[in-house]
């Protein structure tokens, strides 16, 4: 039977009673067995009585010898109880001393108050909690007997239970049980948590984490590795431990325990860690790479790591690492080295090959032991190189813009002059004349290099389009026909319509120009041929749709996508497919222009265009245009060859010309006085304003070009009214009209006429202005 803790024990200690019985009763028996003995010595027994007398004397020696191992084992149990009742009699943990078979010799104050105190062994301690639990302490007994101590965690239902044995003399055990709450209850309690303590075995595997260190780590770990990472070997130089919420600074402190077990404690801190008074290089939040002036890469700390995201071993160079400086970038580090271009910033770009990586690196010269070295600061400036290139990229597509507007008003005047006096030749021959192919190839000329100039306005979305309500349905069954013979026999195109789709304003002629584009695209992307596939779809967008830097607001739009099944389009390049003259064709297979002027129609129509692409599966662009409400009027343009011929008759009635380009004055001069037209010229907007003020001459119409040296078109219009309120204003110009119709809208009764324009499209619209005038 066990011995229980009486009050007396409690207060005095144990007494050497309570430890002593079996071995007073020992030690009587054998000093009887030695006064037989000295009897029957002193009576003189026979062989019989000497028999006895060695037997006695057996008896008392092996008597005896009990008795001080009995007092030796007595003693040892009674020092490791004071021991025990010392350390632990303020301490809230429970603690037991039992003997080698696990029956309990003393119970702490605490195991008393917890109910355990009357138990008799360690296994009825345990039987409330464990279901076998005699097997779990004579397993730990055992353990403990081979290596001086043996430590388990258990989980219970609601906690975890930690068991400790220790063996502080031969036959005498020290057992410690701990209870821990929860993390999640540990984490809102008011207790003040202790230091965060690990114990681990000899080959790294954790086998105990108090309650501190559990909160600290958010988790159960397995081995060193999992809380310090795989290339730590040496605790002492760790710094950083892995949590469940990331990376934690922490200061480490390693002490070994019994049996080759070592005790790790934790003191996270929020500052980078120090050695010797110093900063680690490893912990400073700024990646830093040590260089030799050779480019050899000596030192890379934990943030420069992250960011370059490449193994770094003993033979990296910088070379290996980084490119695009332009020149060597030894001789660059050599110049630095020798202090001619210290703290002079440079952009290079990560070899990575999971993404485009922008580097600002920065290199600073340092001196140690009489070798030079570079510390040199990485900087991530990706996001900036991206703004500064959609900068750039903005600029240069607004100046090509503004070339193209110029250089297509300019074409348009030549155009307009060399059309124009085309038709004025052609009013002098007829078709039996030798000169009349000629003619004719000449003005079919001029109306090929108006459509190309139509592309240069549309890429700088400066076109003069002509909007109508359209049924996209309507418009791709009209061209399937187009497209089929564009794609040849190799390519299929299939064509999915919504059957409930909306209606679109747009360009009809330009919005087939963009398919076609589209379409052709799809097909050289193919050449062993595959399917085409064009696609229309209603779509509603209830929040604001962000993609490629562009929100689309929220509404109704059509969608169109012209998906192929080609070789795709790198992403290095999938940015750049709209800019104008790039492309990914063969030199001479393709101007560049034909993406580049989809995007500038679908912008000024008003809708959006993305790009999707993976090599070798193919490209998808998607077209996005707002639908259009069934209440808006229909705008129809007129068909160019639906026009018909203007009556051989004259005209009357008087017309102030004003244009700037004497060529195209001469033309549109020559041309209404051939149908009857009065005409006054002027080659500005103030010499126009002297013609009326110096006569004031009756007239019907105004013709007048927009963009003029000195005074512009609407200028002096606003001045005239004020003379000729109520006289009709047709603006012509090589410019598109979008680019001053806020000044026309100012000017009542005015229309727009674009250059190029014929002698039938100059007639027709000024004697169509006097008539509604």
């Amino acid at each position: 039977m066990g011995l229980n803790v009486s009050e007396k024990t409690k207060a005095n200690g144990p007494t050497k009673r309570q430890f002593g019985v079996t071995g007073h009763r020992a030690g009587l028996l054998a000093l009887a067995a030695f006064l037989m003995l000295v009897t029957a010595v002193l009576l003189d027994f026979g062989p019989l009585r000497m028999a006895m007398f060695f037997a006695s004397g057996l008896l008392g020696v092996g008597s005896f010898s009990a008795l001080i191992a009995s007092w030796r084992l007595k003693s040892a149990q009674l020092r490791a109880v004071t021991m025990v009742q010392n350390l632990f009699e303020r301490e809230a943990d429970v603690c037991f001393v039992s003997s080698a078979d696990g029956h309990i010799l003393y119970a702490s104050d605490a195991a008393s108050d917890a109910g355990m105190g009357d138990k008799e062994s360690l296994a009825d301690v345990l039987a409330d909690q464990l279901l076998d639990a005699e097997g779990k302490v004579r397993d730990m007994i055992a353990t403990c007997q081979l290596e001086g101590r043996c430590d388990e965690e258990v989980s219970l239902r609601d906690n975890m239970m930690r068991l400790s044995v220790k063996r502080v003399e031969t036959g005498v055990l020290v057992w410690e049980i701990q209870k821990s709450t929860p993390v999640s209850e540990a984490h809102h309690g008011s207790a003040t948590p202790r230091l965060p303590m690990l114990t681990v075995g000899r080959s790294g595997a954790v086998l105990f984490m108090n309650p501190a260190a559990r909160h600290l780590l958010g988790e159960r770990k397995k081995t060193l590795s999992d809380i310090f990472g795989p290339n730590v070997t040496d605790l002492q130089s760790a710094t950083t431990v892995y949590t469940s919420d990331g990376e934690q600074q922490c200061l480490v402190a390693e002490f070994d325990a019994t049996a080759g077990r070592r005790e790790i404690y934790l003191l996270p801190t929020e500052t980078p860690v120090m050695r010797d008074g110093a900063v680690q290089f490893d912990e400073l939040p700024v990646a830093l790479l040590k260089v030799s002036p050779k480019g050899d890469v000596l030192l890379a700390n934990r943030a420069a790591r992250q960011l370059i995201q490449m193994d770094i071993a003993s033979q990296t160079v910088m070379g290996d690492l980084m490119e695009g400086l332009g020149r060597s970038i030894v001789d660059w580090l050599m110049e630095a080295a020798q202090g001619k271009t210290v703290n002079q910033s440079e952009f290079l770009r990560l070899k990575r090959e999971d993404k485009e990586v922008i580097v600002q690196v920065s290199l600073n010269r340092v001196l140690e032991g009489g070798e030079v070295s570079l510390i040199a600061v990485l900087s991530d400036a990706t996001e900036l190189k991206s703004l500064e290139a959609q900068f750039v990229q903005s600029q240069k597509m607004q100046a090509i813009g503004q070339l193209a507007g110029g250089v297509a008003h300019d074409f348009n005047n030549l155009l307009t002059a060399i059309s124009g006096h085309c038709d004025l030749l052609l009013l002098r021959h007829d078709q039996g004349d030798a000169d009349y192919a000629d003619l004719i190839q000449i003005n079919q000329n001029a109306n090929r290099a108006a459509a190309l100039v139509g592309q240069l306005l549309a890429f700088s979305r400066k076109q003069n389009l002509r909007p109508e309500v359209l049924d996209l349905r309507n418009t791709l069954a009209d061209l399937t026909h187009l497209l089929n013979r564009l794609v040849g026999e190799r390519v299929t195109l299939t064509l999915n319509n919504d059957p409930v789709l909306p209606a679109i304003r747009a360009d009809k002629r330009q919005l087939e120009q963009v398919l076609m584009n589209l379409v052709v695209n799809a097909r050289d992307a193919m050449p062993d041929g595959g399917e085409i596939r064009v696609t229309t779809e209603g779509v509603e967008l209830a929040e604001p749709l962000e993609r490629d830097r562009v929100v689309v607001p929220v509404g109704n739009y059509v969608s169109v996508t012209v998906a192929d099944q080609g070789i795709g389009i790198a992403q290095d390049k999938l940015q750049k497919v709209f800019e104008p003259f790039f492309t990914t064709k063969k030199t001479g297979e393709g101007t560049g222009l034909g993406l580049s002027t989809a995007y500038g129609i679908v912008k000024q129509t008003g809708g959006y265009i993305f790009v999707d692409s993976t090599p070798g599966v193919g490209t998808t662009f998607t077209l996005m245009f707002p639908a259009h409400g069934t209440g808006a009027e229909q705008v129809v343009a007129p068909e160019a060859g639906a026009r018909p011929d203007l009556p051989q008759v004259e005209h009357s009635g008087v017309v102030l010309l004003v244009e700037d380009e004497a060529p195209v004055r001469s033309f549109a001069t020559r041309a209404l006085k051939m149908r009857g037209f009065t005409v006054l010229e002027a080659a500005s907007g103030e010499e126009a304003l002297e013609v009326l003020d110096a006569d004031h001459p009756k007239i019907d119409v105004f013709v007048s070009d927009v963009i003029m040296p000195g005074m512009d078109g609407p200028s002096w219009v606003r001045q005239a009214r004020e003379e000729y309120p109520n006289v009709p204003v047709i603006f012509v110009s090589g410019y598109a009209e979008d680019s001053f119709s806020d000044d026309q809208a100012r000017i009542e009764n005015s229309s727009f006429l674009p250059k190029p324009f014929s002698l039938s499209d100059l007639t027709e619209a000024v004697q169509a202005r006097i008539t509604s005038g």
